[in-house]
């Protein structure tokens, strides 16, 4: 099928599980990355984190829905009470509920969600519900009436005034969590995204640090809608430059508009002070590919620990274990690579949509990537 083919689209909800992954990603097509995944190089790399997606896709026209919901559980859906996390805003056009009390106590509990511009209300009701239903109440500290809520806006492919993600959505992408490699691209709340003005929308990485540096894992999930075509920069090569084609039809002056979502896992033991210095470094890997946090982007990102958790959230004294800032370096660097790795995978796995009011973007191109990668000597040939 040519790219420019308008996809026919009947109407049907969609919901994404964790599946075996058989699209090719970023490392499948010779990008070459620094660092070590995990076995999945996905977010569930880190043990316990479960991800579950709604996608809704139906309609064409001023109908068009390309929209959906995207869960992380930290630690699953068996509550298991608050993590230690922290959250940062590299340009804050943009949303993420429950971010106050985060920054208060230093912790949260239960899920962070994904969706989009505007459903973040119904999603954060939802997740209330969802919780009651499981009776997670117990301990309350605010935790439960806060959800994270995160979003980017879809409204170019999307009917996003029909207000057409519902609370079962909501509750099928939690119920569907699940560990294992999550399904990319136009999948979830990143169904109608865009980036780089080429198809996007969610991606993840991982990355393990050596035994030296403790063992440890970060892992990373996007909703990638942000960035300029002119800007773009993968592996350090100007793809941005050597593609100039395949804009969106009647897309916005190229700047950097749009928003990304940025979800960082370890299981390294860290503190609320230092997550937050984890996840600043975000913005660093989003500068590789050459994001600038433009005016109107909402760049909003937070980061959580599954270590100590048994003494978060206590209401006596408790010890927790803490890793020496003299040992913080490899989690940052972790932070960047995977963090530039899921953009990419998000970008590769998309494919080309049609949406809303006839608005089509295209998919990143496969092989004009490889083609750019060896042009500037840098296309690595893929491990088997």
């Amino acid at each position: 099928m040519k790219r420019t083919a308008v996809f026919i689209l009947f109407a049907a909800i969609l919901v994404m599980n964790i599946t075996a992954q058989t699209k090719p990603r970023a490392r499948d097509l010779g990008v070459p990355f620094d660092g070590s995944p995990g076995q999945f190089n996905a977010i569930t790399d880190v043990k316990g984190v479960e991800v579950g997606y709604t996608t809704l896709i139906s309609g064409t026209g001023k109908k068009a829905v390309r929209t959906g919901v995207t869960a992380i559980l930290p630690q699953g859906k068996a509550y298991r009470g608050s993590l230690f996390g922290a959250w940062h805003t590299l340009n804050g056009n943009g949303e993420m509920t429950g971010t106050t009390w985060l920054q208060e106590s230093g912790a949260f509990g239960g899920p962070i969600m994904i969706t989009n511009t505007h459903s973040v209300g119904i999603v954060r009701d939802a997740v209330i519900e969802w919780g009651l239903r499981k009776g997670v109440t117990d301990g309350y500290s605010g935790d439960f009436s806060l959800p994270i809520v995160a979003e980017t806006w879809d409204g170019f492919l999307s009917d996003i005034n029909g207000f057409h993600v519902k609370k079962e959505h909501v509750f099928t992408a939690l119920d569907s969590a699940k560990s294992g490699i999550p399904a990319e691209g136009n999948v979830g709340g990143g169904t109608g995204m865009v980036a780089h003005q080429f198809k996007a929308g969610t991606g993840t990485s991982s990355r393990v640090l050596g035994a030296k540096d403790g063992g440890y894992t970060v892992g990373v999930m996007v909703q990638a809608n942000y960035g300029s075509r002119r800007l773009m920069k993968i592996a350090g090569v100007p793809v941005g430059k050597e593609i100039t084609d395949l804009m969106p039809n009647e897309r916005k002056a190229d700047d950097d508009s749009g928003s990304i979502i940025v979800v960082v896992a370890t299981d390294a033991p860290v503190l609320p002070h230092q997550l937050k210095r984890i996840v600043q470094r975000v913005s660093l890997g989003i500068g590789l590919m050459g994001g600038i946090g433009g005016n109107s982007s909402g760049d909003i990102f937070i980061a959580f620990s599954t270590a100590n958790s048994a003494s978060v959230g206590k209401t006596e004294i408790s010890n927790v274990s803490l890793l020496s800032n003299e040992k913080i370096n490899p989690l940052f660097e972790a932070t960047v690579q995977a963090t530039e790795e899921a953009i990419v995978n998000a970008l590769v796995a998309a494919e080309t949509m049609t949406g809303f009011d006839g608005n089509t973007v295209y998919a990143f191109p496969h092989n004009r990537l490889k083609a750019a990668l060896k042009k500037y000597n840098r296309l690595q040939e893929p491990v088997k």
